[in-house]
C-alpha cells in the first residue's frame, strides 16, 4: 500500500481533526487529510459511513464541531466575506440530488454564479458563456426549461455544468455518476476526465469502483466517520 505523503508544498485542501455530529449521533471523527493541487482524490465507503458529509466538510458547506477545514491554509469556517466569494469563485460543487432550483429555468440556473462572481460580465457575455458550456454538454432542449422538466440525468449535467461556469480550478463531486444512464455517465465522465487533463483539483465521493480506479490518484476510504485507508494508485 502506498500512502499519500507530500511535505514539499502546501495543500490545497487540508482537514484537521474534524468532527462532525447530527442529531446526537457523531457522523465524522477526528478526520484528517490534505489534498494537493493538481491531484484527483476519491472518497469510497459504504452508506453512512459519512464520505458524503467529509466532501461536505472539506468544501466548507458544513461547518465542523471540532477541528478546522481549511482552503489555501486559510480556516474555511473564519474566511471573511472577500475571502469566501474568492473561495467560491475558485470552487464548484456537484449535489448528489443536483440541488436545482425549482423555480428557476435552466438559463437562470447557470447564470446566476456568473452574475455573482464576474458582475462586471455583460448580459451578452453571459449568453455566450452558457452557450458555449451547454453546446459542450450537446444540450439541444430550450433554455427556459425548469428542472422538473429534465431527467435525472438531464439535471445532473445541468448541476454540473453550474459547478463549472465560472471555470473553478477545485471541483467536488457527490455521487455524481449515481442512477444515471449510461449516456449520462459517459458524458460527466468524459467532462471530469478533461479536467483532470487540465490540471484540476477534484475530489469525489462515489461507490462505482470503475470511476474511482479510472480517475483517481488518491482513495480515502471512510468507514463509521473515520479515515480507515488511503491509498494511492
Amino acid at each position: 500500500m502506498c500512502v499519500h505523503h507530500e511535505k514539499a508544498r502546501a495543500p490545497l485542501v487540508a482537514l484537521h481533526n474534524i468532527s462532525f455530529t447530527a442529531l446526537n449521533t457523531a457522523i465524522v471523527k477526528r478526520f484528517s487529510y490534505q489534498f494537493f493541487e493538481g491531484t484527483v482524490s476519491a472518497i469510497t465507503g459504504g452508506a453512512g459511513s459519512g464520505k458524503s458529509t467529509v466532501l461536505k466538510l472539506a468544501a466548507g458547506l458544513l461547518v465542523p464541531h471540532e477541528g478546522s477545514a481549511f482552503y489555501r491554509g486559510r480556516d474555511i469556517a473564519a474566511m471573511n466575506k472577500k475571502e469566501n466569494l474568492n473561495f467560491r469563485r475558485e470552487s464548484g460543487f456537484v449535489f448528489q440530488d443536483s440541488a436545482l432550483w425549482a423555480n428557476q429555468s435552466i438559463y437562470q440556473i447557470l447564470e446566476l454564479p456568473l452574475r455573482v462572481h464576474f458582475p462586471a460580465m455583460t448580459e451578452t457575455m453571459r449568453k455566450k458563456k452558457i452557450a458555449a458550456a451547454l453546446a459542450g454538454l450537446g444540450w439541444t432542449k430550450e433554455w427556459d426549461l425548469r428542472p422538473d422538466r429534465l431527467s435525472m440525468g438531464e439535471q445532473k449535467l445541468i448541476a454540473f455544468t453550474r459547478a463549472v461556469i465560472c471555470d473553478p480550478k477545485l471541483l467536488f463531486l457527490d455521487e455524481w455518476t449515481e442512477s444515471l444512464d449510461e449516456l449520462s455517465v459517459e458524458k460527466l465522465f468524459n467532462m471530469v476526465q478533461r479536467y483532470k487533463a487540465e490540471g484540476r483539483t477534484i475530489i469525489f465521493v462515489s461507490h462505482d469502483p470503475v470511476i474511482t480506479k479510472s480517475l483517481a490518484d488518491f482513495v480515502l476510504i471512510v468507514n463509521n466517520g473515520v479515515l480507515e485507508e488511503n491509498n494511492a494508485f
